[in-house]
């Protein structure tokens, strides 16, 4: 299975973005309007700039205090960002995932932002793999041919 496969499996192809220049607030609505847990950070073409994600934003205000809301996305995004391609395979992902401990990997193509992958996505996928294989092996045992 490769990241495309997982693109084309999720029900919103959208990707979710902001700008640096917004507020670390204004993110934080966005996110939770869209019921996500991190925005890719984009410059006027388009281009990746960084990503916020919730675990940002709860270490801004750990760190900063209830004043880190007011500063701009700039001051709290990662950047820059681990990214993947359509091409990479799920193995690929779940390394990179699991080795920078992230929870959200944009895909680019091209230099373009085409999607984003989640460990959700990664899990759901690997479920659906394991369960599978688990089907063809209990109808290899079971088949009395």
């Amino acid at each position: 299975m490769i990241v495309q496969d997982l693109l084309n499996a999720k029900e919103s192809q959208g990707v979710a973005t902001t700008t640096a220049d917004k507020t670390v607030a204004d993110a934080a609505r966005h996110l939770h309007q869209r019921r996500i847990g991190a925005l890719v950070v984009i410059d006027s073409r388009g281009h990746i700039v960084g990503i916020l994600s919730e675990r940002d934003i709860v270490r801004g205000l750990a760190q900063r205090g209830g004043a880190v809301l007011n500063q701009p996305v700039a001051e709290l995004m990662t950047s820059p960002v681990l990214t993947c391609n359509p091409h990479d395979s799920l193995h690929t992902i779940m390394t990179t995932m699991t080795a920078n401990r992230i929870r959200h990997l944009p895909v680019e193509d091209d230099h373009h932002l085409t999607g984003i992958i989640t460990i959700g996505d990664v899990v759901k996928a690997r479920l659906n793999e394991a369960t599978h294989e688990m089907d063809q092996l209990r109808d290899y045992v079971t088949d009395p041919h």
